[in-house]
């Protein structure tokens, strides 16, 4: 990525990471159009689960997210072996986060359901996914180190075929465990929880077998297991800012979830079939900010911080072009779009009113997470978490609460001031709120270039003969 043409490097780099997203994509779509031959109620406590699923996806993301700033930035500076030492200490370190968690999560499983909102046979099914899927947690941590290292180093095709593999294992074993087939009996929420244990399983040993024989770019190597806390403090400092971009973005999804599930079982199936649907665009802007990440960290490890900023527009112009395109079909379809998922008419009717309202705004979502990538690549990964921050809890979940529901307060020396009640469609106003406003921030601080200096230790400048 640091030299020749930006857009066929940058569609190289991003085509694979585009394919292993929407497969990782297609492993809750999967869950979801099987699961919805079992009843509305197992696709609400799946939808209730997606956002504090996503919160744990999102930890992961954000350790190593350190891992590809780290990992491009030395590889663009030509010290591959210092890359392989930041590879070993993120294995360490995700291990070490995604046990903590699981075994927090599990503990709390309880009370975290209560939290969100779900209630009878909603919770049941909510509660045999949930549980699986906490089990799972290092799995999923393991991978998002493997595919960091090797994002990093500028192969992003070797994690892709792995995820084709793994959600090809998914999307067989889903409709045998949810349904059943033959002798095995169905399982509903559980068996699509176990599908993707199964798949992850599969997914991460390959991984890990790859980083150890190191014939991809970096290489894992037992001796780097071993605690470095230099190391590991600079993976945190770099990437506790990611993680807190995730948890800020998983919250609010978290929140969002237990608003829409005030307005009934019918909306909260139709927003957890929108959001799977609005997750293919994250997909594709999320791959798109990864590559973009790879190639600005590495032109800023060559000192070409020009082309670095040339990485980030061409992507950001490419992806919100894409996107545009992609909503424009699903307004125009949007009925179609849900009956692939549920029969129900008032659950469909629901999330065509959804798609028209939110669509639109897919493309502001992908400006910012692709510029999002390039702050990442650039180690500056507060700016990234400032903007999560930002886009969901000053512009998204405020306007939620003061749209959506009907309240009054009355403000000493300016009197009652009241919600505007539209209901649960004043939610999918919120959305388009926070995606336009936060792409608007996220564009002018990129135009300022604080982050044009990079985070890698660079020694003296070699003399003459130096080898």
């Amino acid at each position: 990525m640091t030299e020749g043409a930006i857009a066929p490097k940058l569609l190289s780099l991003s085509w694979p990471l585009v394919a292993g997203n929407l497969l990782q994509t297609l492993y809750n779509l999967a869950d979801v159009f099987w699961v919805g031959r079992v009843g509305a109620d197992a696709v609400a406590a799946v939808s209730l689960m997606f956002p504090t699923s996503w919160m744990f996806v999102s930890t992961a993301m954000g350790i190593t997210a350190a891992t590809i700033a780290l990992v491009s930035q030395h590889v663009g500076a030509g010290d591959d072996r210092e890359a392989d030492r930041v590879v070993g200490q993120t294995v360490l370190l995700t291990l070490a986060v995604s046990v903590v968690l699981a075994v927090a999560g599990f503990a709390f499983r309880y009370p975290l359901l209560e939290l969100i909102g779900a209630e009878g046979a909603v919770f049941t099914e909510a509660l045999a996914y949930i549980e699986i899927i906490f089990l799972s947690l290092p799995l999923t941590f393991l991978f998002f180190a493997f595919r960091a290292a090797l994002q990093g180093a500028g192969d992003t095709k070797t994690a892709m075929w792995l995820m084709v593999a793994s959600a090809g294992l998914n999307v067989v074993l889903d409709p045998i465990l949810i349904i059943g087939w033959g002798p095995i009996a169905g399982m509903g929420t559980r068996g699509a929880a176990i599908a993707t244990l199964v798949a992850r399983l599969f997914a991460t040993a390959a991984g890990v077998y790859i980083l150890l024989r190191g014939d991809w770019g970096v290489r894992l190597r037992l001796a780097d297991l071993r605690p470095d806390p230099e190391r590991l403090r600079k993976l945190v400092d770099i990437g506790y800012p990611a993680t807190l971009d995730g948890w800020a973005r998983s919250f609010s999804a978290v929140v969002m979830a237990a608003f829409v599930a005030r307005f009934g079982p019918t909306p909260t199936a139709a927003y957890g079939i929108g959001l799977r649907l609005m997750s293919v665009s994250w997909s594709v802007s999320g791959a798109v900010g990864q590559a973009t990440a790879t190639g600005v960290g590495q032109n800023l490890g060559a000192r070409t911080p020009d082309r670095a900023a040339s990485v980030a527009w061409t992507a950001m112009a490419g992806t919100m072009g894409l996107l545009f395109a992609a909503a424009g079909l699903v307004v125009a379809f949007p009925a179609e779009a849900m009956r692939l998922f549920i029969d129900e008419q008032p659950v469909i009717d629901a999330g065509v009113t959804f798609l028209r309202i939110v669509a639109p705004s897919w493309a502001f979502f992908g400006g910012v997470m692709v510029i999002q990538g390039a702050f990442r690549g650039a180690g500056i990964t507060k700016a990234a978490m400032a903007l999560s921050f930002l886009s969901r809890w000053i512009f998204r979940v405020p306007v939620a609460l003061a749209v959506a529901f009907a309240w009054t307060v009355t403000v000493p020396g300016i009197g009652p001031i009241s919600g505007l009640a539209w209901g649960v469609e004043g939610l999918w106003w919120a959305y388009v709120a926070g995606a336009v406003a936060s792409f608007a921030v996220a564009v002018v601080w990129f135009r300022l270039g604080t982050w044009r200096e990079g985070v890698i230790d660079r020694g003296a400048t070699p003399a003459a003969g130096d080898d």
